[in-house]
């Protein structure tokens, strides 16, 4: 095998009761070594080369099967590390929603809210995997059936992502679905980000850019209410590079009600178009990202906790890493105004979103 030809295997992870769990490693020689479960279809592990080209893994994960299935259990503090997120990213007001004049309740999993698809969503499942070794990639197709009526979602839904790492130290994340009744879907993926390394402490001087000019401003419970507003004169003003620590602490009534950011931007632009940039000025890490959907969550880790101990062995803690996850708004199936994540039997749910790591000069 030749220096650089990608390498593509999959190993043993862990057991839940009879079914295995397998992790694929994608690797490109000199470049980036990414590890995905079929747990979840979890990103467990991302090494990235800083500007001396010395790697370190650069998002947030745990160590073993056990901690990820631990950290789903009613009472944890769920805090869905690199996972595949489905039905509903994201949150949907008082679990409920109504489609075709038919009303749906959704079990209640954030205070009085329904979070990234409720209790058992997508992130809990082992999906189905086939290797893909292709021109210029490597890369692991996971598919998933949910049926009708799980996690109080109506219709059967069959849906499919697949992870794609190229030469470039590009990952390419797909999403595509079906379904055969009239049903709501919103997929994303969560990873956290700390370009400084996992478990390095806080991203807070860690920079960020944020192709987006509106968000959105949400109640005590983070749900969004009223039109997108302006980020002109505000902490939510990323559109020139600005740390992330830079005004997290600053006296604005979303900021505390959130305790930072965990809010949805409405990107500039649509299509397959650049969202965000994100670097770290120590190792010279950049992260830039582009995505095909309307909104991105950007999520400075408030919520993490020092019992939390990562792939590293090292406790996490508040921000200690950033999460950007590409999506359609947040309880868009209770209004009308924002783009509709209806998915109706003959039609196909399709995203992508691409992460590309480098090094700043």
């Amino acid at each position: 095998m030749s220096q650089r030809e990608p390498v593509l295997h999959r190993e043993l992870f862990g057991h839940i009761g009879d079914t295995d769990v397998h992790r694929y490693v994608l690797a490109w020689p000199g470049g980036l070594t990414v590890r995905v479960l079929d747990y979840g279809g979890i990103v467990q592990s991302l090494e990235a080369p800083d500007r001396d080209g010395a790697p370190a893994n650069v998002v947030l994960g745990f160590g073993s099967l056990d901690d990820y299935v631990k950290n789903s259990e009613p009472g944890a503090n769920r805090v869905f590390f690199g996972a595949v997120i489905g039905r509903y990213a994201n949150r949907i007001a008082r679990g409920s929603f109504t489609l075709d004049d038919v009303g749906y309740r959704l079990p209640l999993n954030d205070g009085p809210n329904t979070l990234h698809g409720g209790p058992a969503g997508f992130d809990t499942r082992v999906w189905s995997a086939t290797e893909l070794r292709e021109p210029g990639s490597v890369g692991v197709r996971l598919d998933v059936v949910s049926p009708d009526g799980d996690g109080g979602f109506p219709g059967a839904v069959a849906a499919q992502v697949t992870y794609r790492l190229d030469r470039h130290n590009r990952l390419t994340i797909t999403y595509s679905a079906t379904a055969d009744a009239p049903t709501v879907l919103n997929m994303t993926n969560h990873t956290y980000w700390n370009l400084a390394g996992e478990g390095s402490g806080d991203v807070h001087g860690q920079s960020l850019m944020l192709n987006a000019g509106r968000f959105c401003a949400v109640d005590d419970t983070l749900i969004p209410v009223g039109d997108p507003v302006p980020v002109d004169a505000s902490p939510f003003d990323f559109r020139l590079p600005t740390a992330i620590g830079a005004r997290i602490g600053a006296s604005h009534p979303q900021l505390r009600v959130a305790g930072g950011y965990d809010h949805n931007w409405v990107l500039d632009s649509s299509g397959a178009s650049f969202a965000a940039q994100a670097c770290d000025p120590v190792s010279g890490r950049l992260l830039t990202m582009w995505t095909t959907e309307p909104g991105l969550q950007f999520y400075s880790g408030n919520f993490l906790t020092d019992d939390l101990v990562g792939t590293g062995g090292r406790p996490y803690g508040p921000g200690a890493g950033f999460a950007l996850e590409a999506q359609h708004f947040p309880d868009s199936p209770n209004r009308q105004d924002f783009p509709s994540t209806v998915l109706r039997p003959g039609d196909v749910y399709h995203q992508e979103t691409v992460f590309q790591l480098s090094t700043a000069d």
